[in-house]
Protein backbone atom coordinates (compact mmCIF):
# COMPACT_ATOMS: atom_id res chain seq x y z
CA UNK A 1 0.00 0.00 0.00
CA UNK A 2 1.32 3.48 -0.70
CA UNK A 3 0.31 4.69 2.34
CA UNK A 4 2.56 3.02 4.15
CA UNK A 5 5.35 5.12 6.21
CA UNK A 6 8.28 4.08 8.11
CA UNK A 7 10.97 5.79 10.43
CA UNK A 8 14.51 4.39 9.73
CA UNK A 9 18.05 4.95 11.47
CA UNK A 10 21.05 4.23 9.49
CA UNK A 11 24.34 4.20 11.33
CA UNK A 12 27.56 6.01 9.50
CA UNK A 13 30.81 4.63 9.83
CA UNK A 14 31.60 7.31 12.20
CA UNK A 15 29.31 5.17 15.02
CA UNK A 16 26.45 8.80 14.31
CA UNK A 17 22.64 7.81 13.89
CA UNK A 18 20.56 9.60 10.89
CA UNK A 19 16.62 9.14 11.28
CA UNK A 20 14.67 9.87 8.26
CA UNK A 21 10.89 8.84 7.09
CA UNK A 22 10.05 7.24 3.89
CA UNK A 23 7.24 5.19 2.09
CA UNK A 24 9.92 2.90 0.76
CA UNK A 25 13.38 2.20 2.90
CA UNK A 26 15.05 -0.06 0.54
CA UNK A 27 15.05 2.85 -2.32
CA UNK A 28 15.56 5.88 0.39
CA UNK A 29 18.48 3.81 1.49
CA UNK A 30 19.93 3.16 -1.71
CA UNK A 31 19.17 7.20 -2.58
CA UNK A 32 21.19 7.56 0.48
CA UNK A 33 24.28 5.01 -0.46
CA UNK A 34 24.80 6.97 -3.96
CA UNK A 35 26.86 9.74 -3.20
CA UNK A 36 25.23 12.62 -5.43
CA UNK A 37 21.78 13.94 -5.53
CA UNK A 38 18.55 12.76 -3.39
CA UNK A 39 20.08 11.45 -0.08
CA UNK A 40 20.66 13.27 2.99
CA UNK A 41 23.46 15.57 2.88
CA UNK A 42 24.47 14.58 6.62
CA UNK A 43 24.92 10.88 5.09
CA UNK A 44 27.50 12.22 2.40
CA UNK A 45 30.89 10.91 3.10
CA UNK A 46 29.56 8.96 6.57
CA UNK A 47 30.18 5.62 4.56
CA UNK A 48 29.71 2.53 4.53
CA UNK A 49 25.67 3.35 5.52
CA UNK A 50 24.07 0.18 7.46
CA UNK A 51 20.21 0.10 7.70
CA UNK A 52 20.37 -0.02 11.85
CA UNK A 53 16.38 0.39 12.52
CA UNK A 54 13.14 0.35 10.99
CA UNK A 55 9.14 0.31 11.70
CA UNK A 56 6.56 0.74 10.01
CA UNK A 57 3.85 4.08 11.35
CA UNK A 58 0.45 4.13 11.19
CA UNK A 59 0.43 7.62 9.11
CA UNK A 60 2.46 10.77 7.22
CA UNK A 61 1.62 12.68 10.37
CA UNK A 62 2.85 10.60 13.05
CA UNK A 63 5.77 9.78 11.31
CA UNK A 64 6.88 13.42 10.68
CA UNK A 65 5.97 13.75 14.20
CA UNK A 66 8.23 10.53 15.44
CA UNK A 67 10.98 11.35 13.23
CA UNK A 68 11.41 15.19 14.99
CA UNK A 69 11.13 13.75 18.49
CA UNK A 70 13.84 11.14 17.43
CA UNK A 71 16.18 13.67 16.15
CA UNK A 72 16.30 15.67 19.23
CA UNK A 73 16.77 12.25 21.29
CA UNK A 74 20.92 11.87 22.67
CA UNK A 75 22.88 9.53 20.71
CA UNK A 76 22.56 6.98 23.93
CA UNK A 77 18.32 6.77 23.32
CA UNK A 78 18.43 6.87 19.90
CA UNK A 79 20.70 3.28 20.59
CA UNK A 80 18.22 1.97 22.74
CA UNK A 81 15.64 2.13 19.92
CA UNK A 82 17.63 0.06 18.22
CA UNK A 83 18.57 -2.46 20.64
CA UNK A 84 15.08 -2.09 22.71
CA UNK A 85 11.79 -2.71 20.36
CA UNK A 86 9.71 -1.81 23.34
CA UNK A 87 11.72 1.69 23.90
CA UNK A 88 10.07 2.49 20.30
CA UNK A 89 6.52 2.33 21.55
CA UNK A 90 7.00 4.23 24.76
CA UNK A 91 7.90 6.89 22.35
CA UNK A 92 5.06 6.23 19.86
CA UNK A 93 2.74 6.71 23.09
CA UNK A 94 4.51 10.46 23.82
CA UNK A 95 4.17 11.09 20.69
CA UNK A 96 0.36 10.26 19.91
CA UNK A 97 -1.03 11.60 22.89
Amino acid sequence: MMNDWYLYLIRCSDGSLYTGITTDVARRFQEHQRKGEGGAKYLRGRGPLKLAFQIEVENRRLALKLESKIKKLSKARKEKIVSDNRYIEKIMAQVKS
